[in-house]
């Protein structure tokens, strides 16, 4: 594999190599050498794509944030209503269930402490709350706001919470999705406007 290329794909491979490594051996006990080993490159053709471990992170919690965006800004031309809570978490676990994401959320749970480090982190746990305040909109209890973050955790935390044996990633999500419903049923919905 020629790294040198510059590809969306190879940064793409690079990213999916360095998160498997950090989800085995642990973020901080990874180094980019043995990224570089796994990726059969030279240390400076992975230098290329990226400078430091840091940037590999940041490249994928970015990657995250934009959807997380998108739906956000999605969710606030919406009416604070149960259905559009429905559809934001729905989405939202779409989205954590789709493609490369079960191996990012696996890197998540091993290496929580090393995430709060940096400074991408931070950002997506911005994200995060900014999400669960969508869901909560029109209810601004603490009830309502912490209801809002434990709906987006059922779906975070079934990566690592259930552990079922050969339960499939469509059974994971629909369980996730369903304790998260539960969650946002007892959401209120704002009073209705005076005409």
């Amino acid at each position: 594999m020629r790294v040198s290329q510059g590809t969306g794909g190879t940064r793409e491979r690079i990213k999916a190599v360095a998160l498997e490594l950090f989800t085995e051996q642990g973020y901080e006990a990874t180094s980019l050498r043995e990224v570089a080993e796994r990726l059969g490159v030279t240390k400076a053709a992975l230098y290329y794509h990226f400078k430091s471990k840091d940037e590999i992170v940041t490249s994928v919690v970015s990657d995250r944030l934009d959807r997380m965006d998108a739906l956000i800004a999605w969710a606030e031309n919406q009416p604070a209503t149960r259905a559009t809570r429905r559809a934001v978490i729905e989405r939202y676990a779409d989205a954590m269930f789709s493609g490369e994401e079960p191996s990012v959320m696996r890197f998540f749970e091993q290496n929580q402490t090393a995430l709060k480090s940096l400074s991408a982190g931070r950002e997506l746990r911005g994200r995060m709350f900014q999400l669960a305040a969508v869901l909560s909109h029109g209810d601004e209890s603490p009830a309502a706001q912490l209801r809002a973050v434990l709906a987006l955790f059922a779906v975070h935390s079934s990566w690592f919470a259930v552990r079922t044996p050969n339960i499939t990633d469509a059974e994971r999500k629909r369980v996730a999705l369903e304790v998260a419903d539960e969650l946002l049923a007892a959401i209120a919905a704002p009073p209705p406007t005076a005409p």
